[in-house]
C-alpha cells in the first residue's frame, strides 16, 4: 500500500489511540541511526511470487502448523497439504515446507522456533523480541522492525545487535531506508508487506481477532487489524 492510500488510516490510529506522530517520526530517524542496514531487495526476493504463511501468536498456532490449516482471503481455509509437525525438525533448518515462506509476527517466532520451524521473515516492533530473534536472523531470517513512539529504547538495545538481513518500517511517512508497506500491528503489517513485496499467494495461520483475554488497549489493536485486513480482504 502506497503511503498516499495508507496516511488516512494512518490519522484515524492517531486520532483513536491520542498517539503522537511525531514521536513515529523520530522513532523513524532513530531507528535509522542504528545501523547501515537496508535487505529489502532481500526481503523482496523472499516474497515476490511465493506462498507466503503470515504466523499470529494465537493459541491456534501449533495446530495450525501441524494440520496445515490456513486462512486465505474472503475467509478461505486452505489447506497446504504439508503441514509440520510441532516439535519435530532441526530449529536451524527451513520453515514447514519448502514452497511456503514463514512471515511470523513478533512473539510467534520464538514459538516456532522452539518447535523447529525457523520463519523465514519476522515482523517486530520488539516488544517480544528474545535472543533467539539473534540466532534466527544470524540464520537468515529477514528482521523487518518497525519503528514507533513507543519502542525506541528498544530499538536502542535490539537494532545494533541484528547481524543478519534487516528491514526497518515506518508507521508515519517513510524515509531513506525506512519503509512503510501499511498495516499497524506486527501481524497485518507483515500482511501488508507481503501484499505490497508482491506474493503469489497469501494465507494466515494463528490469527484470533476475536480473543478477549486480552488489555483494552490490545483489544482496541485487534479491531483495527481486522479492519484493515479487510483492505487486502480477509475476513476474519
Amino acid at each position: 500500500m502506497k503511503f498516499e492510500e495508507w496516511e488516512p488510516h494512518y490519522k484515524n490510529i492517531l486520532d483513536f489511540f491520542g498517539f503522537d506522530r511525531t514521536g513515529d517520526e523520530d522513532a523513524a530517524v532513530l531507528a535509522r541511526s542504528l545501523t547501515d542496514k537496508d535487505d529489502i531487495a532481500v526481503l523482496k526476493d523472499a516474497v515476490c511470487g511465493k506462498k507466503v504463511t503470515v504466523c499470529g501468536n494465537a493459541p491456534s498456532l501449533p495446530e495450525d502448523m501441524r494440520l496445515g490449516r490456513r486462512i486465505g482471503r474472503a475467509g478461505k481455509v486452505a489447506g497446504t497439504g504439508n503441514g509440520a509437525e510441532a516439535g519435530t525438525g532441526d530449529a536451524g533448518n527451513a520453515p514447514s515446507s519448502s514452497d511456503e515462506v514463514i512471515f511470523a509476527a513478533d512473539a510467534a517466532a520464538d514459538r516456532l522456533f522452539s518447535k523447529g520451524i525457523r520463519p523465514d521473515i519476522v515482523s517486530t516492533d520488539l516488544d517480544g523480541c528474545e535472543d533467539s530473534f539473534l540466532e534466527m536472523n544470524r540464520a537468515g531470517t529477514i528482521m523487518v522492525v518497525h519503528a514507533h513512539g513507543d519502542n525506541m529504547p528498544l530499538l536502542k538495545s535490539w537494532i545494533p545487535r541484528f547481524e543478519g538481513p534487516l528491514v526497518l518500517t515506518t508507521q508515519s511517512r517513510p524515509i531513506e531506508r525506512v519503509y512503510n508497506f501499511g498495516g499497524f500491528t506486527d501481524g497485518d503489517r507483515a500482511v501488508f508487506a507481503a501484499d505490497e513485496l508482491g506474493a503469489a499467494e497469501i494465507t494466515l495461520a494463528g490469527f484470533d481477532l476475536d480473543d478477549k483475554d486480552v488489555v483494552p488497549m490490545k483489544h482496541g489493536k485487534l479491531m483495527i487489524a481486522r479492519d484493515l485486513l479487510a483492505l487486502l480482504d480477509f475476513k476474519i
